[in-house]
């Protein structure tokens, strides 16, 4: 049985938690400043150098951070995690922009496969 809802469902009063684009404005104002990075000279930054190398690096990067992620959270180390887990996402926003995708993209689908997931467990 599905449940259709008269009114907000999540605990801000708006529609969904998971399309909340103000849920994390941290990253949001990060991603905006990625793409205001992308096509400038790679001598301006981090992350015009990234773009500047094209996307084989810029994969390359979220592949080393991804296991930098795994590795910490192996040993148990905590303060690595976060750290490491920073990287992976900074350089995963960074492969996003390189793709033309945005938070909104991954949000979107991550909600189509829970509410697939509710459906088939009614």
């Amino acid at each position: 049985m599905q449940v259709i809802p008269n009114g907000p469902t999540c605990h801000k009063g708006t529609e969904s938690c998971w399309l909340d684009d103000n849920a994390h404005p941290f990253l949001n104002n990060l991603a905006s400043l990625i793409t205001s990075r992308k096509g400038q000279s790679a001598d301006t930054s981090y992350t015009a150098s990234l773009f500047a190398r094209g996307t084989k690096r810029i994969a390359q990067k979220v592949g080393e951070e991804g296991l930098e992620t795994a590795l910490a959270a192996a040993t148990h180390d905590k303060e690595e995690l976060v750290n490491e887990a920073s990287d992976l996402i900074y350089h995963l926003l960074v492969l996003l922009e390189d793709q033309n995708l945005s938070l909104s993209d991954i949000t979107a689908n991550l909600l189509a496969r829970h509410e697939k997931a509710l459906q088939s467990k009614a």
